[in-house]
């Protein structure tokens, strides 16, 4: 059977969700992602790696389902480069309470967000508590695991590699070879914030706003040049036995 929900008949709905079901929600981005990497990046990460993980968590014993991607998302942080195509933060969280109200007119109580693009992460937070507040909805967000280069796998982003960089690159090599033009890749790391002790993208106490070419002119940041579809695979495939091990935390929390 199916498990793209968005496939099933309606009425096969009431008879095929539980109370149980878990839901999963992929939200890419549609974004400009530098010279070597398509603007579907983002949505390429969310929308087969979600697809791999459901069929390996229903291969498991989960009773989990999958929607279709969102693919517009918050992505004004590469507002000027042509080719990206965002809506704006109160649009998507709009939608995302749309959705929840739909989701909790079925059978399900359980949605999961995973996500392919880190400039959703703060409004989905917020979009966990709101869904689970107004609609009494069980609400979990995992974001796809990118590492940011510490120079252990791969070339030293100096903790950076945050954006077409050398893990992304490597991962969309792996699951769209055909998409990547490595020829065209160029190391971009903000070395110099990177001696800060308390501004960090991620993990410091410190966070800032900012958009992708104020680190330079090609919005990439990080250094995908020594990108491999191997490097990527093996990070496809922890990816697909993490979600699965989340999922599964999922499905017996707090009950």
């Amino acid at each position: 059977m199916t498990r793209e929900l968005a496939e099933l008949p309606g009425p096969a709905i009431a008879t095929t969700l539980t109370a149980d079901s878990i839901i999963v929600l992929p939200t890419g981005a549609v974004e400009h992602h530098g010279p070597h990497l398509p603007l579907s990046t983002d949505l390429l990460v969310a929308d087969l790696m979600s697809a791999r993980i459901v069929d390996a968590a229903v291969g498991a014993g989960l009773d989990v389902w999958r929607l279709p991607a969102i693919p517009y998302t918050k992505s004004n942080e590469h507002h000027w480069a042509p080719g990206t195509m965002y809506i704006g933060w109160d649009t998507f969280m709009r939608t995302l309470v749309d959705l929840g109200r739909s989701i909790a007119n079925t059978p399900a109580k359980t949605l999961v967000f995973y996500n392919g693009h880190g400039g959703n992460t703060a409004l989905l937070m917020v979009a966990l508590r709101e869904l689970h507040i107004e609609f009494g909805l069980r609400t979990f967000l995992i974001n796809a695991a990118m590492p940011a280069g510490d120079g252990i796998d791969g070339p030293d982003e100096r903790g950076f590699g945050i954006h077409g960089g050398h893990a992304e690159t490597s991962v969309v090599m792996a699951l769209r070879p055909d998409l990547v033009d490595l020829s065209l890749a160029q190391r971009w790391v903000p070395d110099q914030i990177a001696d800060y002790e308390h501004i960090k993208f991620n993990g410091g106490a410190v966070a800032f706003g900012w958009q992708s070419n104020d680190f330079g002119p090609s919005g990439v940041i990080g250094d995908p040049t020594a990108a491999t579809a191997a490097y990527g695979q093996q990070l496809v495939e922890r990816s697909i036995a993490k979600g699965v091990a989340e999922l599964e935390e999922i499905s017996r929390f707090n009950k």
